[in-house]
C-alpha cells in the first residue's frame, strides 16, 4: 500500500518553512559546503545529538530517570514507531544509530525543523506523541513541514537542482549527487524529480516478492513526480507493479541496475508516449526513473 503524502504544503506554508530553513543555513555558513555540514547546522541551532541513543534498549531506562511519567510514556511510545525524537526541554535529538548515516542526516535535520519552526516549538515542549496530542491533521502537517525543512537544508535550497542540471539526465545523476550532499539515494532521487523542469517521475517500490499467479511483483511505496509530468500525465496511482505492467520489464530481477529501457505511458488525453525507464535496487527499495523521450531533447529558455 502506498505511503501517505509526506511533503506537500501550500505555497504560503512552503515559503514560511523555507525561510526558516534558509536562516538555519545562513547561521551555519552552510551554503556551498559539501557534504552539507550537518554538525555545524545543529551547533548553530544549539541542538545536540545524544551520544547514547534512547533507541538502544539498554539506555532507555537510564534516559528516563528524572523524566515525568507522562514524558516517559511518550518516549516509549515514540521509540516503537519512529527513528528520531526531539526532546525540546533539553534541545536534544535522539537518533536511531542503526540506520544508514545518510538517513541519520535527514532525521537530524527533520528533528531540527521541529525545533526551529516557531509554531512547532510553541506547541510542543516534547515534540512527539504524548498524552495530549494534536489533532491528526495538524500533527501530519507538522511532519510535512519538518520534512520540507530537512530537504531544503540538506539540498541547500536549489543547490541540488542547479548542480544536477549540469549533469546528464538519468538516474545516475541523483545517485552521484547523493554522496556530494550527504543524502540517501532515496531522498536524492525524490529531490531530483521534485525539482526537475523536465517531465519525469520516480516510482519508489518495496523489495520484489514472488507469488504463484503474478510471478514477480513490487508494492508501490510512493511516486514522486515533477510539475511538468503531472501536467502532462497526471499523478500515477498504481499500488503494485507486476510483470504485466508497462514498468514490469524494468524490475531489476537478479541484478542491481536495469539499463534505460523503452516503455509506453498514456497521458491525460489518452495519447501514448514513448518513454524511457531505468531502475536501481538500493536493497531497501527499488527506484524506477521514467521520463518521456522528448524530455531528453526539450529546450528550456529562461528570461
Amino acid at each position: 500500500m502506498a505511503k501517505a503524502d509526506d511533503s506537500s504544503l501550500d505555497p504560503e506554508q512552503l515559503r514560511a518553512v523555507q525561510a526558516t530553513a534558509r536562516r538555519a543555513l545562513d547561521r551555519a555558513s552552510g551554503w556551498g559546503v559539501f557534504p552539507t555540514p550537518i554538525p555545524a547546522i545543529l551547533e548553530a541551532a544549539k541542538i545536540k545529538v545524544a551520544p547514547a541513543s534512547a533507541f538502544d534498549p539498554r539506555r532507555i531506562m537510564d534516559y528516563l530517570v528524572g523524566k515525568t511519567e507522562r514524558v516517559a510514556r511518550a518516549i516509549k511510545s515514540a521509540i516503537s514507531k519512529t527513528f528520531g525524537i526531539l526532546d525540546a526541554d533539553e534541545s536534544l535529538i535522539h537518533i536511531d544509530h542503526t540506520v544508514h548515516e545518510s538517513k541519520q542526516n535527514f532525521l537530524k535535520l527533520h528533528e531540527t525543523g521541529h525545533h526551529e519552526i516557531p509554531t512547532h516549538r510553541k506547541l510542543f515542549r516534547f515534540f512527539q506523541d504524548c498524552e495530549k496530542t494534536l489533532a491528526p491533521d495538524i500533527s501530519d502537517l507538522f511532519e510535512r513541514e519538518a520534512n520540507n525543512f530537512a530537504s531544503f537544508v540538506l539540498f541547500q535550497g536549489d543547490g541540488f537542482s542547479t548542480m544536477a542540471a549540469d549533469h546528464e539526465f538519468g538516474i545516475k545523476t541523483p545517485m552521484k549527487l547523493a554522496k556530494e550532499f550527504g543524502a540517501s539515494i532515496y531522498a536524492s532521487c525524490r529531490e531530483y524529480v521534485r525539482s526537475n523542469h523536465r517531465a519525469c517521475a520516480v516510482y519508489v517500490l518495496e523489495p520484489i516478492t514472488f507469488c504463484e499467479r503474478a510471478g514477480a511483483r513490487a508494492d508501490v511505496r510512493r511516486i514522486e513526480t515533477s510539475p511538468l509530468f503531472r501536467q502532462q500525465f497526471g499523478q500515477p496511482s498504481e499500488q503494485v507493479i507486476t510483470l504485466d505492467h508497462s514498468l514490469g520489464r524494468v524490475l531489476p530481477l537478479g541484478r542491481r541496475v536495469t539499463r534505460p529501457t523503452t516503455v509506453s505511458m498514456t497521458d491525460r488525453n489518452g495519447q501514448a508516449h514513448e518513454c524511457i525507464a531505468e531502475a536501481f535496487d538500493t536493497t531497501f527499495n527499488i527506484l524506477i526513473l521514467v521520463y518521456p523521450v522528448k524530455a531528453l531533447t526539450k529546450k528550456t529558455f529562461v528570461f
